[in-house]
């Protein structure tokens, strides 16, 4: 992986990695991870504000140690490479939260029972992810060209998701599920936050485990959608994985607090769809045109606040609609 560029030593990786190690431990030893437990709204808000807080202490970290050791210019670039990387990124989850949404609905999951297995779904997703974006910045640093065929992809994409975004997906046609269900023994009910248990010596999987599967792979489909458009960014492996890892460790927090919400902010779906086409587009057009990076974060910024705002304010003018008839 010579031909990689990063600005990341071997104490950064290790850092980073012992600091994502470190917060797992604490929310599962420690903040009740193994605990079933109904989430609320306060105790999500709390967890959203501290890792929004922590990605935002990293970045003003990494501008400090960039300054003192590479200078101001490339301080710069990076920090604002890693925020614009994290800001697309946390967008683009926020997709997988209507999944979420659905697959719990779907399964009936109670409340108390779904912060365990989002845990282990982010556990899932950060092996993935860094698998993918390894691979990938070493696939797009020895075929350049993958940029453009990345770029075209996120168009194609983008374009799609406008077609498609009223569109429900049926989860009982849903081929993965169809398969787990004609290959496994399955229990009629939950048994608390257990993946399988034993029925008269023979081994079952739970409804839990079928969760589980569904959660992953809807994260591993995101993930094919959301680390070719960090590459538009960087593809500095280093940023590329830090603002990943940023925004799966909060969209845990964010799930419980919008899930109840998820169907006021209706227009963000178009809104993340115009986000891929912008991303891929600029991708496809980098060999006659640079953006530069603080064009692409206040553009990015700009098309999901939008997109927030218009959905509250259309879901207020229904709801008051709705209270005269």
């Amino acid at each position: 992986m010579s031909g990689i560029d990063s600005v990341a030593t071997g104490p950064m990786w290790a850092g980073f990695i012992a600091f994502v190690i470190a917060m797992l431990a604490l929310d599962l030893f420690v903040f009740g991870g193994r605990k079933a437990h109904r989430v609320s709204v306060r105790e999500a808000l709390a967890w959203v504000i501290a890792w929004v807080s922590l990605a935002l202490t990293f970045a003003a970290l990494l501008w400090w140690y960039l300054n003192d050791t590479l200078g101001a210019e490339a301080a710069q670039r990076k920090t604002l490479e890693f925020l614009t990387g994290y800001l697309i990124e946390q967008s683009l989850s926020v997709d997988n939260m209507f999944v979420f949404v659905m697959i719990f609905g779907y399964f009936a999951v109670p409340p108390e029972l779904q912060r365990r297995v989002l845990l282990y779904g982010v556990l899932g997703a950060i092996v993935m992810r860094a698998v993918m974006i390894l691979a990938g910045v070493w696939l797009v640093s020895e075929f350049a060209w993958l940029l453009y065929v990345f770029g075209a992809f996120l168009v194609v994409t983008g374009i799609k998701m406008l077609i498609f975004a009223e569109h429900e997906p049926d989860l009982e046609k849903n081929p993965l599920l169809r398969w787990l269900r004609g290959h496994l023994r399955i229990t009629g009910s939950f048994h608390g936050e257990k993946f399988f248990v034993r029925q008269n010596g023979v081994l079952w999987a739970t409804p839990m485990f079928l969760v589980l599967v569904l959660i992953e792979a809807s994260d591993l489909v995101f993930a094919v959608d959301s680390i070719p458009a960090i590459f538009a960014v960087t593809t500095d492996p280093f940023i590329v994985f830090t603002s990943n890892i940023f925004a799966i460790m909060g969209l845990r927090a964010l799930y419980f607090l919008l899930a109840d919400m998820a169907d006021r902010f209706h227009l963000l779906k178009y809104g993340l769809a115009i986000v891929l086409v912008f991303i891929g587009s600029k991708m496809v057009a980098a060999p006659w045109f640079h953006m530069p990076i603080q064009w692409s974060l206040a553009i990015v910024g700009g098309i999901i606040l939008i997109s927030v705002i218009l959905s509250l304010a259309l879901s207020k003018d229904r709801t008051a609609m709705a209270g005269k008839e």
